[in-house]
């Protein structure tokens, strides 16, 4: 389920979104959103903190049954694996 407050930033996207031969594009048909224009696309410093924070705020949703576990990876795309970030999977063990 998609957060409303990212709901409300994709839908104007998603209804000017355009196919073209390299993949989607806006295609300016609509009111759009100008949030992307704020994004700094190399965010991620730490990609294990990221990792963590992911499983964390999985793990804290409320739907999300505590009994199954969650684990954290990491994509390496030097050596296209991926590696398990263990601080990541151990957050997300089963309760």
């Amino acid at each position: 389920m998609i957060q409303p407050g990212i709901r409300s930033l994709l839908s104007p996207s998603l209804e000017t979104a355009v196919l073209a031969a390299n993949g989607f594009d806006d295609g300016a048909e609509g009111p759009g959103s100008e949030a992307g224009d704020y994004i700094d696309r190399l965010t991620i410093r730490n990609n294990d903190k990221s990792v963590v924070e992911v499983v964390r705020r999985i793990r804290e949703y409320p739907l999300a049954p505590g009994r199954i576990p969650i684990h954290g990876f990491a994509y390496q795309v030097e050596t296209g694996l991926l590696v398990e970030v263990a601080a990541a999977s151990a957050l997300g063990a089963p309760r």
